[in-house]
């Protein structure tokens, strides 16, 4: 059986290669590019995401980030966003009171977190449901975060036959959205890339789930 192809967007942020070198880890025949038709070829689409919420949504739409990320979900292909990568696919971010539109692909806006201290930074756990794909095998794992903004509510409500998101929490401070799964989309907050092998078995859990 061959291995799940990922593609790692390619459109300016930093992080690229070490999230490369974890899902090739996990079993993955990846490629770092922005081309098109291997964006929308590829078995799963990684975005990453390091910095302010604004940048990266400038680099996202000057590479054309933003409708591929769109025309994948359209037709049902996997997305995993990671850290603002998870950040962008709300409907706005707000930083020093700045906001800026993001790609809209859930509702509600990206706030910093009412912490005592900023960033947070350095290992934490997480609260993921029972049913959780990616967690499966780890939820009594810790995880490494780096963000001062975050989403602290879900305002998505499906009914049937639509299965619900499977909503998985840390707590800094504020409570926050440490990952969502929703349908061929999902995002982590944290870097599973910098999360030793709880990480590596993460990736392992979503690449595992991109040809079911």
């Amino acid at each position: 059986m061959s291995q799940p192809s990922v593609v790692v967007l390619d459109y300016g942020s930093g992080n690229v290669h070490s999230a490369v070198k974890a899902l090739e880890s996990a079993g993955a025949s990846v490629e770092l590019t922005a081309d098109r038709t291997k964006v929308m070829e590829a078995d799963g689409l990684l975005v990453p995401g390091v910095g302010a919420f604004a940048a990266v949504m400038s680099q996202l739409v000057a590479a054309r980030g933003a409708e591929l990320i769109d025309r994948r979900l359209a037709g049902g292909r996997p997305v995993l966003g990671i850290c603002v990568g998870m950040q962008v696919l709300f409907d706005s971010g707000v930083e020093r009171g700045k906001g800026t539109d993001g790609l809209g692909e859930w509702p509600g806006t990206i706030t910093e977190l009412n912490a005592p201290v900023l960033p947070h930074m350095g290992w934490n756990t997480v609260e993921a449901p029972q049913d959780s794909v990616l967690f499966e095998g780890i939820r009594d794992e810790r995880f490494y975060f780096v963000h001062s903004y975050a989403a602290t509510e879900w305002a998505i409500e499906t009914q049937p036959p639509y299965p619900p998101a499977r909503l998985t929490w840390a707590q800094h401070g504020s409570r926050f959205l440490a990952a969502v799964e929703n349908g061929p989309l999902s995002a982590t907050q944290f870097h599973p890339e910098k999360s030793g092998e709880p990480g590596i078995r993460l990736l392992k859990n979503w690449i595992g789930s991109l040809k079911k």
